[in-house]
């Protein structure tokens, strides 16, 4: 245990026996139960990666504000630049704040084939070209690349997410076949003025899908998970390791017997001054746009009926985005 969030080494499933295999599918059932989050280290993806995209993502965000504004995010998609203060996660609950005080760079899936099925892609265009700055050589080749690792990491966690739920291994696989996952890098720099009243580097909320996997840095001002007794605790930097957190499409196939948790991104001490600059990597992962959510089987009895009906996917996150796009108040960049 890490400051009450599970670290979990996944490489006995990838690699180990069947009794090994077991007792990992048993503590990352616990872990989705009780909090809905755990740091996963054991996953095989090469540390320089991660130092890519670092290097690539702060070379993009370092660039003038008007460079960057050429790649500004289209109203019909999540692609591109969001200047900061134009997102308020919390209005993705209904909950009224200030702007967060971020600026973020998103990309969406990669190498996808020019056929009927993606090209109807509802109700959002979820298979949108991504844009690549111009610029920046390694930018379009490190995203591209860490794309593809978070992919197959995601897909092994939807496979031992199956097997805790007591579903077949393969279960979700048709499902997260093709994908809709939205990929963003979010830059907080530092904060050289006092933020507003109830202003974040990102509102409390709930992520939207299947699963996040997000690689933060140790910079002050970090992410905190809602405790089940109501205190904010904060998520402890592991080099070797990413955060995984359950989103609400999980919770609703799992009929609520597992949690999707409100977490948040705190403001650094005032004196943190330069060494408050952060920057996280967040693959939201996101089943396919038509993949039906509905309760699981396995996940309901007749002293626990299921709470939610049926939906999709791509309804659902669309619905979300929309709510908290460019909320009232927010700097235009």
């Amino acid at each position: 245990m890490t400051n009450a969030i599970p670290l979990i080494d996944i490489s006995r499933f990838l690699q180990g026996g069947e009794a090994e295999r077991r007792a990992l599918v048993r503590e990352v059932g616990a872990a989705c139960e009780e909090l809905g989050f755990l740091l996963v280290c054991g996953h095989a993806v090469p540390y320089s990666l991660v130092e890519d995209m670092r290097r690539v993502s702060t070379a993009f965000f370092d660039l003038p504000l008007e460079e960057k504004l050429l790649y500004r995010m289209p109203p019909d998609r999540y692609r591109g630049y969001i200047a900061y203060g134009n997102e308020a996660l919390a209005y993705s609950l209904d909950e009224k704040t200030p702007p967060d005080l971020k600026e973020s760079f998103s990309i969406g899936p990669v190498d996808v084939p020019d056929d009927a099925y993606h090209r109807a892609a509802t109700p959002a265009n979820f298979f949108a070209p991504n844009m690549w700055p111009d610029r920046l050589i390694a930018f379009r080749t490190a995203w591209t690349d860490y794309y593809l690792g978070m992919e197959e990491l995601a897909a092994t966690l939807m496979r031992i997410f199956a097997l805790a739920l007591g579903m077949d291994e393969h279960f979700f696989d048709d499902k997260i076949d093709r994908h809709i996952t939205n990929f963003s890098v979010l830059h907080y720099p530092p904060q050289r003025e006092a933020p507003l009243p109830g202003q974040l580097r990102a509102g409390a909320h709930t992520d939207y899908g299947s699963l996040t996997i997000v690689k933060p840095d140790g910079a002050a001002g970090g992410l905190q998970v809602l405790g089940k007794d109501g205190t904010w605790l904060d998520v402890p930097h592991v080099a070797d390791a990413f955060v995984v957190n359950l989103g609400d499409l999980m919770a609703e196939w799992t009929n609520d017997r597992w949690v999707s948790t409100l977490h948040r991104v705190a403001n650094p001490p005032a004196t943190a001054g330069a060494a408050a600059r952060r920057l996280s990597m967040a693959f939201f992962h996101q089943p396919n746009y038509d993949a039906v959510i509905q309760c699981l089987p396995t996940c309901t009895t007749a002293e626990r009926p299921a709470r939610y009906g049926s939906t999709t996917s791509g309804e659902h996150v669309w619905m979300k985005i929309n709510k908290h796009r460019a909320p009232e108040g927010a700097a235009k960049g």
